[in-house]
């Protein structure tokens, strides 16, 4: 994810050359993106999820649930 992590926020529209940035998200967004996935789907891991140094969004998801 660290290649779609620009200015602290994760641009999921990323090879979109004039992806908006109102809609790129906050980590603590992604994590909740994930989360809802989890919940719906029989996820037990997702890799590298967030950009290497965003230790607060790692601990938002990890925190709120049972995956890996």
């Amino acid at each position: 994810s660290s290649e779609f992590y620009k200015d602290g926020k994760y641009d999921l529209d990323f090879k979109n050359p004039n992806s908006d940035p109102s809609k790129w998200l906050t980590g603590e967004q992604l994590a909740d993106v994930y989360n809802k996935l989890v919940e719906k789907y029989d996820i037990v891991s997702i890799e590298d999820p967030f950009d290497q140094d965003d230790w607060s969004a790692w601990s938002h998801l990890t925190q709120a649930t049972k995956i890996q």
